[in-house]
């Protein structure tokens, strides 16, 4: 596997992970700002979006920062996420992952945004 060492760009704002039932429609709190995520399942609506957007009431977890991978990457391009979660796992720190089309996107929680930051500048990552 490759080594990489990726370039990873802080997204402004704070976010909620939220749960939803599997059945409800798309609530339109879900899709504002510049990012958001959301995944149906059998099992549940899952909504990642700015934390002052969700509702109380809505189950969810909240404080979360995000990071993206700069640029976009084709598909065959293998251990980019295993290069961003290998050194904050050695960190002792958790993460919620997302991916797209074009890159991915990693969120920690904001008490642990400092120490994700030097985690990964320690393994050779570029953060701005």
């Amino acid at each position: 596997m490759t080594e990489h060492r990726l370039r990873l760009l802080v997204v402004d704002g704070t976010f909620a992970v939220c749960r939803l039932a599997a059945d409800v429609p798309l609530p339109p709190w879900a899709t504002g700002g510049k990012f958001s995520s959301v995944t149906r399942t059998a099992d549940e609506l899952s909504v990642v979006c700015r934390e002052g957007d969700v509702p109380a009431g809505v189950a969810c977890e909240r404080g979360w920062r995000c990071l993206r991978v700069a640029g976009s990457m084709p598909f065959t391009v293998v251990g980019v996420l295993a290069a961003l979660t290998r050194p904050v796992a050695e960190a002792g720190i958790s993460l919620f992952a997302i991916s797209t089309f074009d890159t991915d996107y990693m969120l920690v929680k904001a008490t642990d945004f400092d120490a994700t930051v030097n985690a990964l500048r320690c393994y050779g990552h570029t953060v701005s």
